[in-house]
């Protein structure tokens, strides 16, 4: 044996060091590409929850403009203060029940939003 030769178990020893370090090094990337997939598909819902949530305001918003500006219409051609009574009456009923809807509809796609982001992606 050369005095310049690296014994045997030394050797063995750096090798086995390696395969550990290399086996830990493709463990470690599998997590990394296994985590970033995950991330990505919570974006991916995150951005279509986040979508129909805000499809939804805009549409509640549009329904309730319009139903504002009818009322407005129909205050204009009331006869006299009983009508007024009347429609306004007619108006905040309706639009009662319009809001209790959107809120239930707006609480159930923000729960469903908050789920999914929760959800473990596999």
């Amino acid at each position: 044996m050369d005095s310049n030769d690296i014994p045997k178990d030394m050797r063995s020893m750096a090798e086995a060091g390696f395969e550990q370090a290399r086996k830990a090094f493709e463990k470690f990337l599998s997590g990394a590409q296994q985590a970033a997939s995950t991330l990505e598909s919570h974006g991916e819902a995150a951005r279509a929850n986040a979508k129909d949530i805000s499809t939804k305001a805009m549409s509640f918003a549009e329904k309730n403009v319009s139903a504002s500006l009818d009322h407005a219409q129909k205050l204009l051609q009331a006869r006299d203060l009983s009508d007024i009574m009347r429609i306004h009456s007619e108006y905040v009923q309706t639009q009662m029940r319009n809001l209790a809807e959107q809120a239930s509809e707006m609480t159930q796609a923000v729960s469903r939003a908050a789920m999914d982001a929760a959800k473990p992606k596999t």
